[in-house]
């Protein structure tokens, strides 16, 4: 889940890192845009990401700052590529044919290909790999499955995913409700959505289109994921820098644990596709 961002936060995080004071990052944390501002003292995690999803993935032995994820992007054959005018869908093809040896479903590799070549268009500076994000997905959602579910070819999950209620309880940080209900479907308080794991107050300012349906929706991956995408790539981030990288990844929930377990599982798809 992603942490709530303030204007002054996010640059302050991404001086900090490059500085290498990286105990300074849990006391002074990082805006985000998706998700809510957490205390520091439980862990962040306990907000949005179902605990029990994380519980198996390894915390990757690596100083906060200090590299990137391995980019898959060296080989051609490795990257999603857009739609020809005719003939097969290559990114269907690459989702299909990565599927199986990197344990992420086809047609959530789609989604997280797709971001990435949409922001190689509106945003080539940020170097956002879909790998980032499908190791962000399966932190939060296990990529549309999480709970029994299954992700449709239509992009959702055979049923809603919805995080704990944000109602200060311990661990979680208190956030009213912002959307009526519409997505998370507590007129209370918020709850964070969807395979990325939305809040609807900052949904409803990176709010993507991705499926080009009309509507932008938290629980549909392909929406989700580029909204996602859009919000790492903000303030004019280089993915390709780690410095920038662990800005933004500590952005998506302010915990180094976090951080390196998608590290973890990031450089695990790069070299997977390789």
């Amino acid at each position: 889940m992603i942490e709530p961002e303030t204007d002054d936060d996010r640059p302050r995080l991404g001086v900090l890192l490059r500085l290498g004071v990286v105990l300074l990052i849990l006391a002074l944390g990082a805006g985000g845009v998706l998700l809510v501002r957490i205390a520091t003292a439980p862990d962040p995690a306990r907000a949005s990401v179902h605990a029990d999803l994380t519980g198996g993935i390894p915390v990757a032995d690596v100083r906060p700052g200090s590299l990137t994820p391995v980019d898959a992007a060296v080989d051609a054959a490795a990257q999603p590529q857009p739609r020809a005018a005719a003939g097969p869908d290559p990114l269907r093809t690459w989702a299909q044919r990565l599927a199986v040896p990197a344990e992420v479903p086809a047609r959530a590799l789609m989604a997280y290909g797709n971001a990435e070549l949409a922001l190689r268009t509106e945003n080539p500076g940020c170097h956002l790999s879909w790998t980032t994000l499908a190791a962000i997905g399966r932190v939060e959602s296990d990529h549309g499955r999480y709970g029994g579910a299954t992700l449709g070819e239509d992009g959702r999950p055979s049923r809603p995913i919805i995080g704990v209620p944000l109602d200060g309880s311990p661990g979680v940080r208190a956030i009213g409700d912002t959307d009526g209900g519409r997505f998370d479907g507590d007129p209370d308080v918020d709850r964070a959505v969807g395979p990325m794991q939305f809040i609807p107050s900052t949904w409803s300012r990176w709010a993507a289109d991705a499926d080009l349906d009309g509507v932008g929706d938290p629980h549909q991956i392909d929406d989700a994921a580029l909204a996602a995408g859009r919000y790492l790539c903000a303030n004019g981030r280089d993915l390709a820098i780690p410095a920038d990288w662990w800005a933004a990844v500590l952005s998506y929930n302010n915990s180094v644990t976090y951080g390196q377990k998608v590290f973890g599982l990031a450089d695990g798809y790069g070299r997977t596709a390789r």
